[in-house]
């Protein structure tokens, strides 16, 4: 299996907690190496500066040029530094042997040829750290030697090291918890979020959410609060979706079964009379306009925003005008007026034709139904800012005025009248898609007042 497959099937947590785990690891590691070789450098300077003064100290005490130990109980922990000249010419080296090794590079130091250095060695089975130096105690060509037992130093370094190394390994494993823990604590919404969203794609229930810590504000919370919301507008749209399928089915069931027994009534026409025949005809011909009307109300309710191709500047007074023309043909009984103020005479509106004309046709239609034939004329006004539409029927009662645009929702003075509850549903939904707002309102003095308010900015005078 490939790299790259085994770090997408991975869990997020689980490399999140790595990655935390890997940087801590790398810092604390880094800390201890930096650390050791500041041990290391301390530890082993300190034990050059001892040689320096042991060295200038025996330079101090021997000023009679000796050749030779000078002193020789460096074995012990407790004692001096071993020290020793050696002259450059190894003609001058004394009967008694050297206690620290003399080599060609000791004779160099001694013939000032060669800089003072530093050596490592063992010493009667001891390690010991030798200096050999330039001798200044007078005369020339001879070379001091002092050395200092160094396993002292070599414990407190192994010592150091071996706290360094638990350091080290107890920060990876805190590193490793830590950042399993902060990855579980900071991914712990997320996680929420996908066992919410597999519940929802499982049950196919919106109605579940994902519970919030108080006080939190942080991208992974937002991210759950967004998602909430989401869950909140699904949940709308499926009960809206639901409640419209109901709605229809419910307003459907009449229509259709009249359309049925007219149909049965119709297929047996041979029993009945002319009368029958011709009445059962014109009442299958109203019910088949009825269905197809509720039918092609229904398929532009469930149009969520206008086609954006068809959209163009539309001169709203002409418009206005045909509207209130088309609703006196139609409605012959009821008397309309408008009045088109001066400063919307030429005004223009971005929108669809036909989809503000069905805005308009609705408005005025819902009108002269709740008007009395031969009562006072529908009052149609169209300004810069909106359009109104006032009747002088009987209203809309308090309780009925926050239902007025849901669909199929029908007062209790209006049941008896023809029509299927989705024309306001449908104006408002309309006007919403042209950046309108359509409200409901008691007229004063009675009947019912619709205001269709135009956004500021799309309203365009000539």
């Amino acid at each position: 299996m490939s790299r790259a497959r085994i770090k997408d099937r991975t869990p997020l947590r689980t490399r999140l907690a790595l990655l935390a785990c890997a940087t801590v690891a790398l810092i604390t590691v880094g800390v201890c190496v930096a650390s050791y070789a500041v041990i290391r450098y301390e530890l082993g300077h300190q034990l050059d500066l001892q040689l320096t003064q042991a060295a200038t100290l025996a330079t101090q005490q021997n000023r009679a040029e000796p050749t030779g130990v000078l002193a020789g109980e460096c074995r012990f922990l407790a004692a001096p530094a071993c020290a020793q000249l050696a002259p450059a010419d190894p003609v001058g080296d004394p009967e008694e042997p050297y206690l620290l090794p003399v080599t060609d590079a000791t004779r160099e130091v001694a013939a000032g040829t060669r800089a003072p250095y530093y050596t490592n060695l063992t010493l009667q089975g001891h390690r010991v750290r030798m200096l050999t130096t330039a001798y200044t105690g007078g005369g020339a060509d001879k070379a001091l030697q002092v050395a200092l037992r160094s396993d002292t130093t070599a414990k407190g370094l192994r010592q150091a090291t071996a706290l360094l190394a638990a350091i080290s390994v107890a920060g990876v494993a805190l590193a490793a918890a830590g950042g399993y823990w902060v990855a579980r604590r900071g991914l712990a919404p997320v996680a929420r979020l996908t066992a919410t969203a597999e519940r929802i794609a499982a049950t196919r229930n919106a109605r579940t959410r994902i519970d919030l810590p108080p006080g939190r504000r942080d991208e992974v919370t937002r991210l759950a609060a967004s998602f909430n919301t989401m869950l909140g507008e699904l949940e709308d749209s499926v009960t809206a979706r639901r409640r419209l399928v109901a709605d229809a089915s419910h307003e459907l069931r009449t229509p259709l079964t009249a359309l049925r027994t007219n149909a049965e009534l119709l297929a047996r026409a041979d029993r009945l009379t002319t009368a029958q025949r011709d009445r059962a005809s014109a009442a299958l011909g109203r019910q088949i306009h009825e269905v197809t009307s509720l039918v092609n109300d229904l398929i532009e309710l469930a149009r969520d925003e206008e086609p954006q191709p068809l959209v163009e500047e539309v001169a709203l007074a002409p418009l206005v005008t045909h509207a209130v023309r088309l609703a006196d043909a139609h409605w012959p009984q009821v008397a309309f007026s408008l009045t088109v103020l001066p400063e919307a005479a030429t005004g223009t509106l971005p929108g669809v034709p036909s989809r503000l004309s069905r805005l308009l046709a609705n408005l005025l239609g819902n009108a002269a139904k709740f008007t009395p034939p031969g009562g006072a004329p529908v009052e149609v006004t169209l300004s810069a800012r909106e359009l109104t539409v006032r009747d002088h029927g009987p209203g809309i009662a308090a309780e009925d005025l926050p239902y007025v645009f849901d669909r199929f929702y029908r007062a209790e003075v209006s049941r008896a009248l023809p029509g299927s509850g989705l024309g306001l549903a449908m104006a408002r939904q309309i006007a919403l898609a042209h950046g309108a707002e359509l409200s409901a309102e008691a007229a004063p003095g009675g009947g019912a007042l619709f205001r269709l308010t135009f956004p500021a900015d799309a309203f365009r005078p000539a």
